[in-house]
């Protein structure tokens, strides 16, 4: 047997070894065919028989779920329940079956073809992902169309290699297959498909296991039962390998597992430097269940909260009522902690309406994030009313997006006022000193740091943005992705310019983007005067450890001596020799 290996994105650390189990693609399986008029109705029948299984498959899943489950295995399963009952997923394909006269399969499947295109002229890369959730939801109905057993029944019938390491092999893994697969204690998961923001990442950092994406055509070259090596820190999968790659690796794994387990030690140790400076470790979360995995992180608060997800997969807007329940629910679970909850992340690329379609160019530099929210002064007033509503039940902060402009600022400030003034007329109590922060990811807020920290309470630097923004570089990009660097000389001025305006006026700054939970980089933004971070809860841990050993005298003469070099080469070498020490 050859040995080879498969370069993808390694989206959840670890090292796992085991045998490739291959699971089928539904969707390649799609044929179109025509259908005489006397059988059409009898196929829209079909067609909803499958939407009404797969209904009932979910919410089993879902109501099997334990408590111990990772909160994110709940609020994926109910967003595709959600999808599922959407007149877009659960309806059209009726129409297409009708007006075309064709199968199941090929209506429902045109129509997701229609939706994902929508969902690819999205610039943000996390909600550019959710059309995997889509694609997740079609897949299951057209399985359940085509007669494939369930994926349950596949397990059942291969229940004799529950005793052995398997490796999951998929194009894409749903949530809902996740859970299942879970019972049989997969050791790694590998996509065709998927970024670092993909329910399958999110998914394996929550469950705690080595995880690649964006392995192309990962199915068409391993094959079932075949010994492969997932190694999540590199991003590399090792098919059939030698016994002297075998044996280095087993040591590795065998590393890797001690480390994990040491790390344990220091989850109530406080975040502090070896000469006493205290660093705050902050999670970043995306629906109220993730408050679980926050509290078993270690974190001390939540440093972002992302409201959009309240607002996806919808016609109707979440009302005022809906969205204070759910930031109050996160409030009163965090017991006083501090939740800095970011006001709506969502562009004129996302419509509220799936049936509604605006083109715009290029996304990421059109009406998004606070734009849109200005725009529509009643959405916005709805959601700072909800805010201000939950701060009466915990330490509850506003955070502003993607601010370019002090009249930006200037005009959310004014829609604050007026709605802390209505609920004020109306006796409804909220915490009136609440502070409110600013998102610092477009290069012009970070060269004007010094007036926006002048005006807000606190700024928190979106790292993925600002590098987006300062190299012209979509990560998501194939073709230009390996130039996507946070290490870039430019961006490490930006970040330094805003955390020496915070230090200037005395307001806090955090990062709370990828480079926040990236272990590599925990002592080079400490010695730049870094002392917030706020990352995903899988990462709190290993960043604090870098913490503990860290030492500021130190740490401030390595930072000043990177931030004078101009040049990357030189840069990427030092900071991993700043890591020595």
């Amino acid at each position: 047997m050859i040995s080879f290996s498969l370069h993808g994105v390694g989206v959840s650390s670890g090292i796992a070894i085991g045998q490739a189990h291959l699971v089928s693609n539904a969707l390649l399986e799609v044929v179109h065919y025509q259908l005489p008029p006397a059988l059409i109705e009898d196929e829209v029948k079909r067609f909803s028989n499958a939407i009404a299984i797969v209904k009932n498959d979910l919410e089993q899943i879902h109501a099997s779920l334990k408590h111990s489950a990772p909160a994110e295995l709940g609020s994926f399963i109910g967003t595709h329940l959600m999808m599922l009952s959407d007149k877009s997923l659960s309806e059209v394909p009726k129409d297409i079956i009708r007006n075309e006269q064709c199968n199941a399969e090929w209506a429902i499947k045109l129509q997701m073809d229609d939706i994902v295109e929508q969902f690819e002229q999205i610039e943000d890369e996390y909600l550019r992902e959710r059309k995997q959730d889509v694609i997740q939801v079609v897949e299951r109905v057209i399985k359940v169309l085509l007669g494939h057993p369930s994926q349950l029944a596949i397990q059942q019938q291969s229940s004799a290699i529950q005793e052995r390491k398997v490796i999951l092999v998929a194009h894409d893994i749903s949530p809902a297959d996740a859970i299942q697969f879970k019972q049989h204690q997969f050791a790694a998961f590998i996509n065709e498909v998927g970024g670092v923001t993909s329910h399958t990442a999110i998914l394996a950092r929550s469950l705690n296991i080595p995880s690649i994406v964006a392995l192309q055509r990962a199915r068409d070259l391993i094959n079932d039962g075949e010994l492969i090596i997932v190694d999540g820190n590199q991003g590399v999968v090792i098919v059939n390998p030698d016994k002297s790659i075998l044996t280095e690796y087993k040591l590795r794994q065998e590393q890797w597992e001690l480390e994990q387990q040491k790390l344990q030690r220091i989850k109530l140790t406080k975040a502090v430097t070896i000469d006493g400076a205290n660093i705050e470790l902050l999670a970043n979360i995306e629906v109220p269940e993730d408050v679980a995995a926050v509290k078993a992180s270690g974190a001390t608060g939540i440093g972002l909260y992302r409201t959009e997800f309240l607002f996806m997969n919808r016609r109707e807007m979440p009302d005022e009522e809906e969205q204070f329940l759910a930031y109050k629910a996160v409030a009163e679970a965090m017991k006083g902690a501090e939740v800095t909850i970011r006001t709506l992340d969502l562009g004129a690329d996302k419509q509220m309406n799936p049936d509604s379609i605006v083109t715009c160019a290029n996304p990421a530099l059109g009406l998004r994030a606070v734009r849109l929210c200005l725009s529509e002064p009643q959405l916005f007033n709805t959601q700072l009313r909800a805010l201000l509503r939950a701060s009466h039940y915990g330490k509850v902060n506003i955070l502003i997006p993607m601010l370019s402009t002090l009249g930006e600022l200037r005009q959310t400030k004014l829609l604050l006022e007026r709605a802390k003034l209505s609920l004020s007329n109306e006796n409804i109590p909220f915490d009136p000193h609440i502070a409110l922060g600013g998102m610092i990811e477009v290069p012009a807020a970070a060269i004007n740091a010094e007036a926006f920290a002048k005006e807000l309470d606190f700024l928190s630097i979106g790292t993925n943005d600002l590098i987006q923004y300062t190299l012209a570089i979509d990560r998501t990009d194939d073709t230009v992705a390996h130039l996507y660097n946070p290490l870039h000389p430019s961006v490490l001025k930006l970040i330094s310019m805003t955390i020496k305006a915070g230090e200037k006026f005395g307001k806090p700054v955090s990062v709370c983007g990828e480079m926040a939970g990236d272990s590599k980089l925990t002592k080079l933004l400490i010695g730049m005067g870094l002392r917030q971070f706020s990352m995903h809860p899988s990462h709190v841990l290993s960043v604090k450890q870098q913490v503990l050993h860290s030492e500021m005298r130190v740490l401030n003469a390595h930072a000043r001596k990177i931030l004078s070099y101009t040049d990357l080469d030189k840069i990427e070498p030092l900071v991993a020799k700043f890591n020595l020490h």
